[in-house]
């Protein structure tokens, strides 16, 4: 445990997020007590542009500080001078340096993509992330390539007019140690399905009449694993997607199969009738004890076969995501599980690094799985993605979350016209996105004032049910605003 301790909590949320950078899966506090070693002290003089005095403690001792001017009315220049000079400090303790810097949002592409639409050079931009945030030459040539690559991706998007569509399916066949989505048990729940649907249906009225008119660039169902319900449940939801929006701006809809051991041919069948453009097919691991570990009830063998049967029903866009970081995998697993993919050849690749959120069983029972080696490295990373790019396939999306094992970073890789827009749009929210079902969240996006908005549904499938019309209340405060102002 690592404990804060400040007179003034304006900027506790920046120095708790770095100090998680630094000592991912740590938990903080904020009083003196016994069992606490180290000890992160902030005092600010009180003066809109007085001194803020930074401490590292540990037994008492004091092992850096620095004195520095701060202006109170500039949030972003004060916590970014706090965190720098925070950063200084702890990389001159830990004898160590992280590659993002001191960014520690999960966007920070956005950065760069902002920069280069308003016209700044590639040089600049490098310039001013590397003496800003500290970030590393390496990452910060990552943002670039990424940014200049969703700028091609993106053009000729409406993105003030436009909308995209998430539909949530919280529904799993089991629920993997590391998860903390919003999922529920199927087999539970099958009864109570239609239900669901029902809900879901009255959610997506509200949302085709309120947006009717409005160009729907991209659909994608995600979850949980929305093959996981059955096959004519997803002919139903289909057609209903169909009956109820105007497809045809669509650019692109992605369903989530997910789960190998939720997919059928039938079911496959079904996303081919209705013209599904992309679909997800994900091992995690090619490693069969893993697989076992992480509760992955299916075998790698399974994944090749489904697999193989998605290609050879013609799904030409396949994505399958990986996780490096994984209980027990070393970088030999890595690079065993990246040789297979390579044999399998897919259109799109997105590699996580293992984040352990709170509400995920390994974090929750934690004392269960303390002896579990959890190891990542800037070895395993380069190693995933010298493998991407040798099999044809470049970074276009980029991601963080908070706990990461290594403080790396989620990349998605993809051929050539494979790239999957929807997931720049969501990450560098530059459009609306529409949430329905439960757990989902909306993103309402006022272009011109350079400002979004959020309305999430409940995560309990039981409330969402019941509370189906506060949830539609929730949509309407922001989306009527955002229609007045088209409007105008």
């Amino acid at each position: 445990m690592r404990g804060i301790l400040l007179n003034d909590d304006a900027y506790e949320q920046d120095i708790r997020e770095l100090l998680m950078a630094f000592y991912p899966g740590e938990s903080f506090t904020h009083e003196k007590e016994d069992n606490v070693t180290f000890y992160v002290e902030g005092d600010w003089s009180g003066e809109p542009d007085g001194q803020f005095c930074l401490r590292l403690l540990e037994d008492g001792n004091v092992l850096g500080e620095r004195t520095f001017p701060l202006d109170y009315a500039k949030r972003l220049e004060a916590k970014t001078a706090i965190k720098r000079e925070l950063y200084g400090l702890l990389s001159t303790r830990e004898e160590k340096e992280l590659p993002w810097g001191t960014l520690t949002g999960i966007r920070p592409t956005k950065l760069a993509l902002t920069r280069l639409s308003e016209g700044w050079h590639p040089d600049t931009v490098k310039t001013f992330m590397r003496d800003t945030y500290l970030t590393s030459e390496k990452k910060i040539d990552l943002s670039l390539e990424i940014a200049g690559r969703e700028l091609d991706l993106l053009s000729g998007l409406d993105y003030e007019n436009g909308y995209s569509l998430y539909v949530g399916i919280p529904f799993c066949p089991t629920t993997c140690l590391y998860c903390s989505f919003t999922s529920f048990p199927i087999q539970a729940w099958e009864e109570r399905i239609p239900l669901y649907l029902e809900a879901l249906f009255k959610e997506l009225d509200y949302v085709a009449r309120r947006m009717a008119g409005r160009p729907l660039n991209a659909v994608y169902f995600g979850g949980g694993t929305p093959t996981s319900l059955k096959a004519e449940e997803i002919d139903l939801l289909l057609s209903g997607i169909r009956e109820r929006f105007d497809l045809s701006h669509v650019r692109e809809f992605t369903v989530e199969a997910g789960r190998p051991d939720s997919i059928t041919e039938e079911k496959l069948l079904v996303l081919r009738r209705h013209g599904i453009s992309r679909i997800s097919i994900n091992p995690q691991t090619m490693k069969q004890s893993t697989l076992d570990l992480i509760g992955r009830r299916h075998t790698v063998e399974m994944v090749k076969e489904k697999y193989r049967l998605a290609r050879g029903l013609g799904f030409d866009n396949i994505n399958m995501d990986l996780i490096i970081g994984l209980p027990e995998e070393t970088i030999d697993d890595v690079r065993a599980t990246m040789e297979e993919i390579r044999r399998l050849a897919p259109d799109s690749l997105t590699v996580h690094s293992l984040a352990i959120k709170r509400a995920a069983r390994l974090n929750m029972f934690r004392e269960q799985y303390a002896d579990l080696k959890i190891e990542n490295t800037q070895e395993m990373v380069d190693l995933t993605a010298d493998a991407a790019r040798a099999m044809g396939l470049l970074p276009y999306y980029l991601y963080r979350q908070k706990n990461m094992a290594g403080n790396f970073e989620n990349v998605g890789y993809a051929a050539p016209g494979k790239a999957c827009i929807y997931n720049i749009l969501i990450m560098e929210e530059k459009q609306t996105i529409i949430g329905c079902g439960a757990g989902t969240t909306t993103k309402v996006l006022f272009a011109a004032e350079n400002r979004l908005e959020r309305a999430e549904n409940v995560k309990s499938v039981e409330q969402y049910m019941e509370r189906i019309d506060e949830m539609i209340e929730r949509k309407e405060k922001w989306l009527q605003k955002l229609l007045e102002k088209g409007d105008d």
